[in-house]
């Protein structure tokens, strides 16, 4: 099964659909948010539909939103695949490298990417993201953590890498935040489907040209892991968005050029659908950014 939200921006509806018929799901719930989630809403929906229980609806001509409402926490994983780690100039890390976006980078799979004003270091990332369903903290195993993923979906952890590196002082979030920089979907498929998301091709191109293509089992730290290492210093509630890492052929190697206005991204795991999105500039914004400053009175290093 395949749960969506259709609708214009603050106006999403949920819906799940089993690839041929689509079913609102709103007699169920006004959302797919954390509350459905923890409440087994994804195996209720299903059950609903299959029975007969749920109206259909047309999805044609509708826009696609992100599949889950707005998380309160988009927790990342950086350097998560070994080649990837290194074209970024690191080696592997030993433990998982974590990092925040704020919620509300969260759009739809096919909503244009907002260019900051004056970049020319905007970046692509396809990631395997999971969606948490059940409250997870101190969990004793990464065997214990699978039961508290409630499913998987796309995403592109969209980053400024000029913001991430140069202008960050050590924090990567600052090129991470932008608007529309988590374009997410289409769908979230249920854990139980897709198991504990190893085994699944990973891809993008831009403009219809290769950039990255690997595999979900190359991922150093995998979902399980990742999910019960978080729970040891974070509690992960329903609803929480996990990005868990890219493989190499970003524009950060170095191999590609970054993203420019008018460029096209697109990009998909097996399983779990693809994404388009167009490059857009950011409408009404300054002109000029603020001169880069790593020293002298006001700033920080702590």
């Amino acid at each position: 099964m395949r749960f969506m939200r259709l609708g214009e921006p603050g106006a999403e509806f949920p819906v799940v659909s089993d690839g041929e018929t689509t079913w609102d799901l709103r007699p169920l719930t006004a959302d797919l948010d954390g509350a459905f989630l923890a409440a087994d809403g994804l195996s209720r929906a299903e059950a609903a539909a299959l029975a007969g229980e749920l109206p259909p609806v047309d999805p044609a001509g509708l826009r696609i939103g992100a599949p889950i409402a707005r998380p309160q926490a988009v927790i990342c994983i950086g350097m998560n695949y070994a080649a990837h780690a290194r074209e970024s100039g690191s080696e592997p890390p030993t433990d998982i490298v974590v990092f925040y976006k704020h919620p509300n980078t969260v759009v739809g799979p096919n909503d244009d990417i907002l260019l900051p004003p004056d970049s020319t270091t905007t970046d692509w990332e396809v990631e395997l993201a999971a969606v948490i369903g059940t409250r997870a903290r101190y969990l004793s195993s990464p065997e214990e953590a699978l039961a508290h993923i409630a499913g998987f979906a796309v995403a592109d952890d969209v980053s400024e890498r000029e913001y991430q590196l140069q202008r960050s002082l050590g924090q990567w979030s600052k090129g991470k935040s932008f608007e529309t920089f988590n374009p997410l979907g289409p769908w979230l498929v249920p854990a139980a489907e897709v198991g504990d998301g190893s085994g699944l091709r990973i891809w993008s191109r831009v403009n219809g040209e290769p950039r990255q293509d690997s595999n979900t089992s190359d991922l150093i730290f995998g979902v399980a892991e990742i999910v019960y290492r978080l729970s040891q210093f974070t509690v992960l509630e329903p609803g929480d968005l996990i990005n868990t890492g890219t493989p190499e052929g970003v524009g950060l190697s170095g191999r590609f050029p970054y993203l420019g206005t008018g460029d096209e991204v697109r990009l998909g795991i097996d399983g779990l659908g693809e994404q388009r999105s167009t490059v857009r500039p950011t409408p009404d914004h300054p002109q000029s950014l603020p001169e880069l400053c790593t020293s002298g009175p006001g700033v920080s290093r702590t």
